[in-house]
């Protein structure tokens, strides 16, 4: 059996070596005649998977994408072929409310603001949504749900309106990128809602780039409009409008998912499916292959107060600010020659070579007597044996 594996997916070779004869390819040089004869197509975001480059295939029998992101596959050709398919949903959902966790600490100490006694918009209730709403319940953080989709499929929790949602403290952004239909999703954020936003209020968009109005954003910044956003994720990534970034409060290059756990969890789930569906034994686990973390053990002093902690540690695991200082040094500058040939590839440059970004789960945390330290393993740090 051919396997073929995109080469960003780490511990790719270590899982699927055993399972056949592993071929790693680039989405830069990848093309239809590399994939005569595969029978199995993994990929992650980079590779779009349709009919062009499958067309030279006749007995593909599994495709799969390591991310939770499906907007590069063409999942009705892929239907009308009967060939499987699976992605793996909620692999970076950990990843991703985490760096909102960042993202809330560092704009929080920029407007003085005290955490607990703001209220936090969800819109978007899955995987990544939930694990929001998960760390935010430990912190004692009051947040609010909007999903339309999920409340009219049954979904028991409570849910509000966007309207209620345009009232919040903090709206933080995690659903997908829907072009039409009654939950579409194509610029949530226009001009209207944009504006409708207050200088007290704080935007995240950590999910899909056209889920807010990037030129609408713009025109606003340039008549006054004191807009406060964390961008994530843009329009047409990865040729972005760069006349944008100076005007964002927190900027980054789509890598809210790109911790090594969040990227080789894609890895394992894929490994888990294709199992599955070749009807044999999955017998490896992430844990065999993640490297140790540097620090892996942080001490806490019993003085610090609950927050201060909080936030000091989550600063210490990831620090929003030093992407959002990287982006900006190395993105390319509005005016430049062949800007948007530059823009694209320095985006994917900077998503491809990113560094080394662990989860909570990776540091050991001795609390000593501190009061309140099951809420602080509650947000993922391990206690020391």
């Amino acid at each position: 059996m051919k396997i073929y594996y995109e080469d960003s997916m780490p511990y790719a070779a270590e899982f699927f070596a055993e399972l056949g004869d592993c071929q790693v390819f680039s989405h830069k040089t990848l093309n239809a005649d590399m994939l005569v004869d595969a029978d199995v197509l993994l990929v992650r975001s980079t590779t779009k998977v349709n009919q062009q480059l499958l067309e030279k295939n006749k007995h593909v029998q599994f495709v799969g994408t390591a991310t939770a992101g499906t907007d590069h596959i063409d999942k009705g050709f892929l239907a009308s072929q009967n060939i499987p398919f699976t992605s793996a949903g909620g692999c970076n959902a950990v990843a991703v409310a985490e760096y909102v966790l960042s993202a809330m600490v560092v704009m929080g100490q920029r407007f003085n603001w005290d955490l607990a006694g703001k209220t936090l918009g969800i819109v978007g209730a899955g995987h990544v949504g939930s694990a929001l709403a998960r760390l935010l319940t430990v912190l004692g953080i009051q947040y609010k749900l909007c999903d339309p989709p999920l409340e009219h499929a049954g979904d028991s929790r409570t849910f509000v309106s966007m309207h209620e949602i345009m009232s919040c403290d903090v709206i933080s952004l995690h659903v997908p990128w829907v072009k039409d239909g009654p939950y579409a999703t194509q610029h949530l954020f226009d001009k209207t809602r944009l504006k409708a936003l207050t200088s007290d209020q704080l935007l995240i968009n950590a999910c899909r780039g056209e889920v807010i109005d990037n030129q609408a954003a713009l025109e606003l910044f340039a008549q006054g409009q004191p807009l406060n956003l964390v961008l994530d994720v843009w329009e047409n990534e990865p040729s972005i409008n760069l006349n944008l970034i100076p005007h964002i409060a927190l900027a980054t290059a789509h890598i809210a998912g790109h911790t090594i756990e969040g990227k080789a969890r894609g890895t394992e789930m894929l490994y888990f499916a294709l199992c599955r569906h070749l009807g044999i034994p999955a017998n490896k686990k992430l844990s065999d292959y993640l490297p140790q973390a540097a620090p892996s053990t942080i001490q806490i002093q019993n003085k610090q107060g609950f927050w201060p902690l909080v936030q000091a540690l989550v600063l210490d695991v990831y620090n929003i600010e030093i992407d959002d200082q990287h982006f900006r040094a190395n993105m390319p500058h509005a005016g430049m020659q062949s800007v948007e040939t530059q823009t694209a590839e320095q985006f994917r440059y900077i998503r491809k070579h990113y560094p080394i970004r662990r989860e909570f789960s990776a540091i050991t945390l001795n609390t000593g007597n501190f009061a309140d330290s099951k809420a602080i393993y509650d947000l993922g740090f391990l206690p020391l044996d």
